[in-house]
This record gives C-alpha cells, sequence and structure tokens, in this order.
C-alpha cells in the first residue's frame, strides 16, 4: 500500500475502513499534547486546588484515559483496538497547561488517533472544570509528536516545527 494517498478513501474516492487483516501485529506506541491556555490566576486555582469542581488535573486525566478507550466510537473509521497502555500527564506552565497523552497497543493498525483523541479530550475536560472562572482559555496545538511500531516504522516531530522519519 502507498503511503502518499489516503488509505480511507476506496478506489472511487468514498470513504471506507482500511482492511487490516493481512497486516502484522506489531507493538505500537505513540504520544501526542494539547496546550491550553489559561489566565495566570486560573492555573494557580488549578496548582492550589481552589477550584470550585474539585481536582482539576485527576479530572482532566480520567477523561483522557476514557477517551483514548472510546476513540473508535468517535472516529468513524478507526479500528478498535486493544489497548495496553494510556498515560495522560498534566504539567503546568506559565499561563497554560501541557497535556501529554501516550497509548501503547500490540495490534496491527496504529495508535495515534487514540493519543490524539487523549490529549483532545483531557484538555476539553480541564476547560469544561474552569469555564466558569475563565471562558476564555484556549485550547491549542493539539499534535502527534511520535509514532513507532507498525510497517511504517518511527516518527517523530522535531523541535524545528519540521517532521522525520527515524525509519
Amino acid at each position: 500500500m502507498s503511503h502518499d494517498r489516503l488509505t480511507h478513501l476506496d478506489e472511487s474516492g468514498a470513504a471506507h475502513m482500511v482492511d487490516v487483516g493481512s497486516k502484522q501485529v506489531t507493538h505500537r506506541v505513540a504520544s501526542a499534547e494539547a496546550i491550553i491556555r489559561m489566565k495566570p490566576e486560573t492555573l494557580a486555582m488549578i496548582v492550589e486546588g481552589r477550584a470550585p469542581k474539585g481536582d482539576v488535573f485527576a479530572v482532566a486525566r480520567i477523561a483522557g484515559i476514557q477517551a483514548a478507550k472510546r476513540t473508535a466510537d468517535l472516529i468513524p473509521l478507526c479500528h478498535p483496538i486493544p489497548i495496553t497502555k494510556v498515560s495522560v500527564e498534566l504539567e503546568p506552565g506559565e499561563a497554560s497547561v501541557r497535556i501529554l497523552a501516550t497509548c501503547a497497543t500490540d495490534g496491527k493498525t496504529g495508535i495515534e488517533m487514540e493519543a490524539l483523541t487523549a490529549a483532545a479530550t483531557a484538555a476539553l475536560a480541564l476547560y469544561d472544570m474552569c469555564k466558569a472562572v475563565d471562558r476564555g482559555m484556549e485550547i491549542a496545538s493539539v499534535r502527534l509528536l511520535e509514532k513507532s511500531g507498525g510497517a511504517s516504522g518511527t516518527w517523530t516531530r522535531a523541535d524545528d516545527g519540521q517532521t522525520h522519519k527515524e525509519d
């Protein structure tokens, strides 16, 4: 299969679910991030545990984990895959929180969408937990950072904004 065409479109251009039956089972890992920007006082409220709805980071982490497990229900052409690991880390910045989601599977198709869905959903949950005090929060930079496994090998986003395939 050529990697320079959209695999979710058939020869006539119709959307379809890719047949992964003949692919090899490999260990696959993907990491994605989302950044949510906010007022410095909103971040202080979160970090100090003063949010009216409770532990913002705990809720966001659980939301990300749940979302990874439900990705095939949310993204129409995603395969349901057996996830072996999901981690969601929240790192406070100056006036932002960086959410790093990492997912793993031993399967026939990639796990990038699960990592992206986990990061984005954790950011949305964080927004929901704090919207009463800061409706101007902004979710930005939802993006894949790296993936490994499968026929396409390892791919890593470089700090220079370019993408680099490692093998």
